[in-house]
């Protein structure tokens, strides 16, 4: 089983309810949960406060990254990067990034738990895309609620609709593990070649993701292999009080894995996801994601549509450590 992080999240709701401007905004209302895992999160204070660990001599093979009207564009020779230029780190998000589960895995979860609980509520492929604006499952369907109005079904009472919105999530986490577990949805293109590179080379791995952590781990351990799982950090569901995209989750992850943030290379999906990694001082690479595709990434390192499989590698664990030692150039 992979190893997780945990620490206690703060509550909010959204009380906004006028439907005559856009449903949600980008910015996630965290709503509390707590979950149980191996390795117990630090302080938010001491990830603000974390080690500096000091880099070896950076040398390797050139990038160049250039701003072009498609998104951003991407040349490396990786061939030349030495073992002491590569990431400390490589963190990868979930949902999107190892697994294009959001359509057809999160939603289609959700929706099941509505019709159990018959609470008269659907989310269609595109609400559900706005919906993706607001990072973590419970966060989501609070807002949503907040906005649309509470089904008849639920409490009157905040603390109470915060036990609501928790029994719906664990129903939902329930559906969910059992499409993975059947492997229903397959690993998106290069993200077990690139895992498997950057074990072989010593340079850690972790998930750091909104997402459940169980719904985490049950990606990681049944796609991945448990060999694989093992070696694999898991930061999750509600490990921090705030999630993206505030930088907490990365923050966490450099501290708990020891190792500089300007040191780690984070890959995402998402604008949210995106905002994250750079407030936490990382470059990040965006995959771009079925409901991603669209997004403005400008502020990204470099732009793939997958990290991709022979014959068609879009980057490797070289092209990475090339990505540390230079900057974005506009």
């Amino acid at each position: 089983m992979a190893a997780t992080a945990t620490a206690a999240a703060s509550t909010a709701l959204l009380p906004n309810k006028n439907l005559s401007t856009p449903l949600f905004s980008r910015n996630p209302s965290p709503l509390s949960g707590g979950i149980a895992s191996r390795v117990t999160a630090p302080p938010l204070s001491l990830s603000l406060g974390r080690r500096r660990r000091r880099r070896g001599n950076l040398g390797g093979g050139s990038i160049r990254l250039r701003n072009r009207s498609g998104g951003i564009s991407c040349s490396s020779d990786s061939s030349s990067a030495s073992t002491s230029s590569l990431p400390a780190a490589l963190l990868f998000d979930c949902d999107g990034v190892l697994v294009d589960t959001e359509k057809d895995g999160h939603r289609i979860s959700f929706n099941e738990t509505f019709s159990e609980k018959e609470l008269g509520v659907s989310w269609d492929v595109e609400l559900y895309g706005e919906l993706l604006k607001i990072g973590g499952g419970k966060e989501r369907m609070t807002a949503y609620f907040n906005k649309t109005g509470w089904p008849t079904k639920a409490p009157k009472t905040e603390e109470d609709r915060k036990q609501f919105i928790a029994s719906l999530h664990k129903r939902k986490t329930e559906l969910f593990m059992a499409l993975i577990e059947k492997k229903l949805l397959p690993l998106r293109p290069g993200v077990q070649r690139l895992i498997d590179e950057a074990l072989a080379k010593g340079v850690k791995v972790a998930v750091c993701s909104t997402s459940n952590e169980k719904a985490v781990s049950a990606i990681v351990s049944f796609l991945l292999g448990s060999d694989r799982a093992e070696k694999i950090t898991i930061f999750a569901g509600d490990v921090v009080p705030r999630k993206k995209p505030d930088p907490a989750i990365y923050l966490l992850a450099a501290d708990t894995l020891e190792v500089d943030p300007s040191s780690c290379v984070v890959v995402e999906d998402s604008t949210i996801g995106l905002a994250a990694a750079k407030a936490a001082g990382m470059k990040c690479i965006i995959t771009k994601s079925g409901y991603t595709a669209e997004e403005d990434f400008v502020a990204a390192d470099a732009v793939f549509d997958c990290i991709g499989d022979p014959p068609e590698v879009r980057f490797d664990l070289g092209f990475c450590a090339n990505l540390l030692q230079k900057q974005y150039v506009s």
